[in-house]
């Protein structure tokens, strides 16, 4: 017996518990395939525009240079946001009445910190699958399971195990759908920290470079 078919006999637990899982693996995919996307160069991109920005005459040319490095624009809004800071007079308002190495800091600190939430995004989504989606198909299995009981129960015949197979078997269906819904999402979280990890080492390390050659 199929999914379709069993949730086409089940009751509305089961049907929500299913539909529930459902709904968990669309938006797990939907976050590892967007994730992919963000960090298709890894590394790679955000090492080789901190040495384009370092090869750079100026802020200008490096902002300019950045856009064919940086496509997930991680480097890229640190060196804008100081470049525009640099361009602006210093009285007039209360960040100005700091002096430049405390500007320039609060500048690298927001520009860092929008970085890392970008990497960050999904994480938490994709803990949460990998961690509750094996008990809520558990919980599919174990109502499966008791209203298969119940049936047999209430049939005349005596118990034999060809009464209960079948309906048993049907219902663990339910666990192997929360395995499948889960693994991918504890495989992604995994790969995409380690990769975030390594990504946020690298722009602590500029923005620390830059705070010294601006401060």
């Amino acid at each position: 017996m199929s999914l379709i078919e069993l949730l086409a006999h089940g009751d509305g637990v089961s049907r929500a518990v299913a539909t529930l899982l459902l709904l968990m693996s669309v938006s797990s995919w939907v976050v590892i395939l967007w994730k992919a996307w963000l960090l298709r160069g890894g590394t790679r991109d955000v090492v080789r525009s901190i040495a384009a920005f370092w090869q750079s005459p100026s802020l200008g040319d490096a902002e300019s240079s950045l856009k064919a490095f940086d496509r997930a624009a991680l480097v890229w809004p640190a060196v804008s946001a100081v470049r525009h800071l640099a361009t602006q007079p210093d009285g007039g308002t209360l960040g100005g009445a700091v002096d430049r190495t405390q500007r320039v800091t609060r500048v690298l600190r927001d520009a860092l910190h929008a970085a890392l939430r970008r990497l960050q995004a999904g994480q938490i989504l994709l803990a949460t699958v990998g961690a509750t989606a094996p008990f809520v198909g558990l919980l599919g299995t174990v109502w499966g399971i008791y209203r298969a009981l119940v049936g047999i129960a209430g049939e005349t015949g005596g118990f034999t195990i060809d009464k209960v197979a079948g309906p048993v078997g049907e219902a663990l269906i339910m666990t192997a759908f929360g395995l499948a819904v889960a693994i991918p999402a504890v495989l992604a979280y995994n790969v995409f920290g380690r990769v975030v990890g390594r990504i946020e080492a690298e722009l602590e390390g500029f923005a620390h470079d830059l705070l010294g050659m601006l401060g």
